[in-house]
């Protein structure tokens, strides 16, 4: 058995990387467990407003930067209502293989095993770690950064769990799918289904053109209990395109996403610690999560660093500062506020939908962005959920309250749940 470290981080992804990065700045011995090299290339894109870079500092590890961006939320065809909706904000995309170095090169020193976390068992000041291999590891806190599926950190059942779905692909078309130097955040125009899909569960646009003839285009459902299937997001994806009289030529890269947007928090007294979407740090809101661990890492690790400075310190007292630093009450309740408006949209049908987020941009900027990055203080949130209520027409207000019809239930969730 190896001689414990301070923190034992499970997981290879973002935000296992981040937190184990942000320890090592602050002199803690960090070990890690995951089971790919964490050096392996991320399969999934991740987007971010340049603006959360920049306050940062960290604009240099986007590849792709838009000025162009917009939304579409009408109905589609060519009346008025087709028009895009400029955001005025830049967005960015980062480049994967920048952002895992720079962790990488912040969390040197940090050893990472190739190994499969079977059983976490917490006894007294330390905590046991056993692998699949046989290998058993100890740290005096193990923070689970393996994501939202893992086994090892403890919530509440809350039902069933929405899930973001995506299908995408990078490629080359027979003419470009958005306009050339765009990027889309929605495109929730709807003239490309029929009259059956339009009483389904709604699904948005998100594309960009990345240069040189290259598209990335996307068909994502904000969040449905269960997830769309790939199938069906695929297919509405070669609908809009044939509606546009595009062809892809190539496919690059496929791309497949499916996470929670609506995980209840966790137990917050467990004497294991989380971080990244095991933490429910997930934007309920956005589906984002890149810049919260960029945010939320360094508190969380000056914290956990002053608690490890304290010898006397066992797992569970290190955790309860851990979960205290990381989802103090400010953020907890506004978590609930942002689940609470999330459970309202995944009722909304399609029309009902594109008329929110098109009262929802309309407010003033900082306010939207800041709803949408989860930077708003509490009482500041709440007054922009109460300006857009304002804002609303009254069906939309009706359903903000009172919980909109849900949409007709496909076949597709009849055999998947």
């Amino acid at each position: 058995m190896a001689e414990p470290v301070d923190v034992l981080v499970l997981g290879g992804g973002p935000a296992a990387l981040c937190i184990a990065s942000e320890l090592n700045q602050r002199g803690v011995a960090v070990a890690g467990i995951a089971p790919e090299r964490v050096d392996a290339p991320w399969p999934n894109t991740y987007g971010i407003w340049a603006d959360e870079l920049k306050a940062v500092g960290l604009v240099q590890l986007l590849e792709h930067r838009w000025s162009d961006t917009v939304s579409y939320f009408g109905a589609g065809g060519t009346t008025a209502q087709d028009q895009s909706y400029s955001h005025g904000i830049d967005y960015g995309l980062f480049d994967r293989a920048a952002l895992q170095h720079y962790w990488l090169e912040r969390a040197q020193g940090v050893t990472w095993r190739q190994e499969s976390a079977e059983l976490v068992e917490v006894s007294g000041a330390t905590t046991s770690v056993s692998c699949a291999s046989g290998t058993t590891l100890k740290a005096r806190l193990v923070i689970d950064a393996s994501g939202s599926r893992t086994p090892h950190i403890r919530r509440p059942d809350q039902g069933p769990v929405a899930g973001q779905a995506a299908y995408g692909v990078v490629g080359r078309f027979s003419k470009p799918p958005i306009e050339s130097g765009r990027f889309v955040l929605m495109d929730y125009r709807c003239d490309h289904l029929s009259e059956a899909q339009r009483r389904e569960p709604p699904t948005f646009l998100y594309a960009m053109d990345f240069g040189d003839g290259v598209f990335f285009v996307e068909e994502t459902s904000l969040a449905l209990a269960p997830g769309v299937p790939y199938e069906v997001l695929k297919q509405r994806l070669q609908q809009r395109l044939d509606q546009r009289g595009v062809e892809i030529t190539e496919v690059i890269h496929e791309e497949f996403c499916l996470f929670p947007m609506n995980l209840p928090l966790p137990d917050r007294s467990q004497p294991v610690l989380a971080f990244g979407g095991a933490a429910s740090l997930v934007h309920p809101a956005s589906g984002y999560m890149v810049g919260s661990l960029l945010r939320r890492g360094p508190d969380l690790a000056q914290a956990l660093a002053v608690a490890l400075a304290n010898p006397s310190l066992g797992s569970a007292a290190l955790a309860q500062r851990g979960w205290q630093a990381l989802w103090p009450i400010e953020l907890v309740l506004r978590h609930q506020l942002y689940q609470f408006g999330l459970g309202r949209l995944m009722g909304f049908n399609e029309a009902l939908l594109r008329t929110h987020f098109a009262t929802f941009f309309s407010l003033p900027r900082e306010d939207w962005f800041g709803f949408l990055t989860n930077t708003l203080p509490l009482p500041r949130l709440m007054g922009v959920m109460l300006r857009l209520f304002a804002l609303s027409p009254w069906e939309l207000r009706r359903g903000l309250v009172l919980g909109a019809a849900p949409a007709q239930s496909p076949t597709w969730a009849q055999s998947n749940g």
